[in-house]
């Protein structure tokens, strides 16, 4: 029996924990849009969008392949490696939260058996965020419920997450038949 397939409270937790890995990979690209629109007012708003999304996608390893995107990667390299670079210090605050979602990602790829290539690219990010500074390599990892309530919290504060509301008896009739 192949264990891998089995369907375990963990397993389910992975997809939830990777979406609040996305929530701060959001909140990454909306300071750093902000911060790289003052820094470059030269730049175009596409331009900086772009600068934007090679950055937060270069420190998640998740580069987008499609034509355009990877020319700009490649145009723009040492632009995006000095926007990596100054992070730690132009945006402080998210330091402990992008310390915890790389962390997360990778033992969600290591949790889910992802092959050994997506492993050493983690550790390779990992390593690369402790290199510019921007890993707090003190700081202990979280658990799946404290990286959630810390996703949800900063996910409210940046308007990106929508806070659950009670439904009243009145509410409730136009949902019940």
């Amino acid at each position: 029996m192949d264990t891998q397939k089995i369907d375990t409270p963990g397993s389910r937790l992975i997809p939830v924990m990777r979406e609040g890995i996305c929530v701060v990979q959001m909140i990454l690209f909306k300071e750093l849009r902000g911060l790289l629109t003052r820094k470059y007012p030269a730049l175009d708003a596409q331009s900086v969008a772009m600068l934007t999304g090679a950055v937060t996608n270069e420190l998640f390893g998740s580069l987008n392949m499609e034509k355009e995107f990877e020319t700009f990667r490649q145009q723009n390299r040492a632009a995006i490696e000095q926007e990596l670079l100054s992070l730690a210090q132009e945006l402080p605050g998210l330091a402990a939260p992008l310390t915890d979602a790389l962390r997360m990602q990778a033992l969600c790829d290591q949790a889910l058996g992802e092959n050994d290539e997506k492993i050493t690219t983690n550790e390779r990010l990992l390593t690369h965020a402790a290199e510019i500074g921007l890993l707090i390599k003190e700081r202990e990892l979280p658990l799946p419920s404290t990286f959630m309530i810390m996703v949800r919290t900063l996910g409210d504060t940046h308007n990106l997450l929508i806070p659950p509301t009670e439904i009243n008896s009145t509410d409730d009739k136009g949902l019940v038949q």
